[in-house]
């Protein structure tokens, strides 16, 4: 195994059981285990699964000691309390993320206290807050409470991508008030760039990981949000120091990704991994 630099240690959550990956739990449990097992085990987070889904999941658990789980509420605001308790009543699973969707026309602020309600102590809780009105609201909500956000940066279709402008206004928000967050879906590469197939812009993981280093020293983070030079972004994620990396990691959390071969090709390409 080689150790992740701190800037990458932990950061792709394991989606492999979401599109379009959509991998059959029965294969995307032991997957799981053999990133674990491999030369990269460093940059793998934990693996996500949806509260709708968590029956599937215990079932699938034949050989697995410990698994550190990142719970997808999917089942609605109400159901955060008792889709958290089923979850840690399994003596395998290390509940270590508790991530909840608020849906768009929603009043932001009253619904992420909802979710903070309900959420275990001693468990990091993630808000997925819709780009919609109310958002910053929300974000102060957070930041009193200690938790953190999620946005989500892509999807199936155009419209699920915030621009690059929204992107670099989330990231900001959350500097300003300490607020951690995470993102989801679309950053199936390192360099932001056009899709050939789908045919519109997709964020980057390292463009989102160098914009949260600038949002802490005062640097122009809409511009290392757009910028598509690999070797420009791969040579300043290089010259993050230490104490920096360690800081922007505190605050952008991870991404899931539901090819984590993914993530490791592209920073081995660029010379940041081995």
């Amino acid at each position: 195994m080689q150790a992740a630099p701190a800037l990458f240690h932990r950061l792709v959550d394991d989606a492999a059981l979401f599109p379009p990956g959509n991998a059959a739990m029965a294969d995307a449990v032991p997957g799981h285990g053999q990133f674990l097992a491999s030369a990269h085990a460093d940059l793998v987070g934990p693996f996500l699964c949806p509260s709708s889904r968590l029956g599937e999941l215990v079932d699938e658990l034949h050989h697995v000691e410990r698994l550190d789980l990142g719970l997808i509420v999917d089942t609605g605001l109400e159901d955060v309390e008792r889709a958290s308790a089923a979850a840690v009543a399994d003596d395998r699973i290390a509940l270590a993320i508790v991530e909840v969707p608020v849906p768009t026309g929603a009043d932001l602020p009253l619904e992420t206290e909802r979710a903070i309600r309900g959420s275990p102590a001693g468990v990091r809780l993630h808000v997925e807050l819709p780009r919609s009105p109310g958002w910053p609201q929300a974000l102060d909500v957070l930041a009193a409470a200690g938790q953190g956000a999620k946005l989500r940066t892509g999807g199936l279709r155009a419209e699920l991508f915030p621009t690059g402008a929204e992107l670099g206004a989330f990231i900001s928000a959350c500097a300003e008030r300490a607020v951690p967050f995470k993102c989801t879906a679309g950053l199936h590469h390192a360099v932001c760039h056009t899709d050939p197939d789908a045919g519109w812009h997709h964020h980057g993981f390292l463009n989102i990981l160098v914009a949260t280093s600038r949002a802490l020293t005062d640097g122009d983070v809409d511009d290392a949000v757009r910028e598509a030079r690999p070797e420009v972004l791969a040579a300043e994620a290089a010259s993050i120091d230490p104490t920096t990396a360690v800081a922007t990691r505190a605050l952008f959390r991870s991404y899931g990704s539901c090819n984590i071969d993914e993530p490791i090709d592209d920073l081995r390409q660029l010379g940041l991994i081995r």
